[in-house]
């Protein structure tokens, strides 16, 4: 499919802490001109943190969009659009769980809501972890837990995990290393 789609004008409706709301004109290939939200966001990057015995390190804290608790892998917004994934990586990994690494891989990218949003997020792996101590924001209340991926994929079969994000990363991390 090689018709066109042009954007003919953005327009911010809302700025906010985390994303910006944007209403897009596009022409569309009948030569219609459809209004279509648009939510740009800076990016983020994600660490599945591995311990010496192979467990991974998993956060839990509450999440106000879904009103509950939730098992995830550390993970934050970059501070500007230009700073390297990588750097977010290991400052999100010592912020939340309290380790640091110098060894980071990257395992994969995705797109989080490619209808309406512009969100990536840059998943690495750490290994040779080294205990520090958390560094939380101010507004964060945030427990970790160790698992191995078994007891993980389990979790995430149950239900019992379902951020896409997290899903994404243990069962790329799963295939690609276990």
């Amino acid at each position: 499919m090689a018709e066109k789609y042009t954007r003919i004008k953005r327009e911010l409706v809302h700025s906010g802490k985390i994303i910006d709301l944007y209403k897009d004109y596009v022409e569309i290939p009948n030569g219609t001109v459809a209004e279509w939200d648009f939510i740009g966001h800076k990016g983020a990057a994600a660490v599945v943190p591995v311990t010496e015995d192979g467990k991974i390190l998993m956060v839990k804290q509450y999440r106000n969009a879904i009103d509950r608790f939730t098992i995830e892998i550390p993970a934050g917004g970059l501070d500007t659009v230009e700073e390297p994934m990588i750097d977010c990586a290991r400052r999100e990994l010592e912020e939340e769980t309290g380790h640091k690494s110098a060894d980071l891989e990257i395992l994969i990218s995705l797109r989080t809501t490619v209808a309406f949003c512009n969100e990536r997020i840059d998943v690495f792996v750490a290994k040779n972890l080294v205990k520090t101590s958390q560094n939380l924001d101010e507004d964060e209340f945030i427990d970790v837990e160790a698992y191995d991926i078994e007891a993980l994929c389990e979790k995430i079969f149950a239900g019992e995990i379902q951020d896409a994000k997290t899903i994404s990363a243990l069962l790329a991390y799963k295939i690609k290393y276990c």
